[in-house]
């Protein structure tokens, strides 16, 4: 590799790890309001680096990834409301509940391929929609607000609540991102990685594609619950349309990871950082906000269809986050995905 590229690859994990290092720090210089904009980045970063996990890299290209948020957000009220559990167990109460609700969501989609996949996830995410607005306990249709003592359990200043919540937040997407990646680099990462690039040539060498997309979509179901806790904690209130949103935890989440570059670990962070940015500076446009969204989603496909990590790693020359193996010395050529 030239030496420009070297410098140009360890300049970009500089930013990496100072963007990492200011995002641990930023309790100490942001106000509420602020930090409520980073806890909700850092749940969508959650949401956006499962879903690439799915489709990315597992072929699994769900569009009901919501269901799994808002089972976690009424797992957990369920739990600290209606059991009185200690809040921080209603955290473990609502990953577990997702995992387990996982199961029997993955032996009806996994009966299916392609769009009728994508469909059918999108079908179990409704069914547990209109579940929830079925249950007299959770306030029906209409939700119902998390009890003031419950918020008070986090903080009885509100500076110190956002705080607490954030790096509860924080923390989810540490070990999102640290597990997700040791996962790639592991022995059924390579052949998630062989899958991304050639499904056929990867099952044609010996790699397990049932048991891979069992792993994939059984590991993002605890992560994605986990983040319907952190929502509703900051929210304090849950609802069939909000908890189980498909715009707001599906549909963006999809932009997000497709303009950044799908099957790439920098695309979803790069993503997740332009939809904020352009959520800032074009929410005041109402509709069109949405349409200029789409419409710059289509361009950066058409133009690369990794997106636009696609084009920063040909600048580069390289991952900056990279999950692939090299060729070990004297096993001829590389064997980089």
């Amino acid at each position: 590799m030239p030496r420009r590229q070297h410098l140009s690859i360890a300049s970009g994990r500089f930013v990496l790890a100072g963007a990492a290092l200011a995002l641990a720090a930023a309790p100490s210089f942001l106000d509420p309001g602020g930090l409520t904009v980073l806890t909700e980045f850092l749940c969508l970063l959650v949401l956006a680096l499962m879903w690439n996990l799915l489709a990315g890299y597992a072929d699994i290209v769900t569009v009901g990834q919501h269901a799994f948020v808002g089972v976690g957000a009424y797992a957990f009220y369920g739990a600290v409301v209606l059991l009185d559990l200690d809040p921080y167990l209603a955290f473990a109460a609502a990953a577990l509940t997702a995992f387990v609700i996982a199961l029997p969501a993955m032996v009806i989609v996994f009966r299916l391929r392609a769009a009728y996949l994508a469909v059918g996830t999108w079908v179990v995410a409704e069914v547990l929609m209109l579940i929830a607005g079925k249950l007299p306990n959770f306030g029906f249709g209409s939700g119902v607000s998390l009890p003031v003592r419950v918020a008070r359990e986090f903080g009885t200043r509100p500076d110190a609540r956002f705080a607490t919540i954030y790096w509860l937040a924080f923390a989810l997407a540490a070990v999102a991102f640290a597990s997700t990646y040791l996962l790639l680099r592991s022995r059924i990462g390579l052949g998630l990685t062989a899958m991304r690039d050639n499904e056929e040539a990867a099952g044609a060498m010996g790699v397990n594609l049932v048991r891979a997309r069992i792993v994939c979509f059984l590991w993002t179901a605890p992560f994605l619950g986990l983040a319907g806790a952190i929502i509703t904690l900051q929210k304090l209130r849950i609802s069939p349309p909000a908890s189980f949103s498909i715009i707001d935890w599906t549909v963006f989440v999809i932009f997000n990871v497709v303009i950044g570059g799908i099957g790439s670990l920098e695309g979803p962070i790069l993503g997740t950082v332009l939809f904020f940015v352009l959520r800032e500076y074009l929410a005041q446009l109402g509709t069109w906000h949405l349409i200029i969204l789409g419409t710059l989603s289509i361009v950066i496909i058409l133009i690369e269809p990794r997106g636009l990590w696609g084009l920063l790693r040909r600048m580069l020359g390289g991952d900056l986050i990279p999950v692939s193996h090299g060729a070990r010395p004297g096993f001829g050529a590389d064997r980089t995905p």
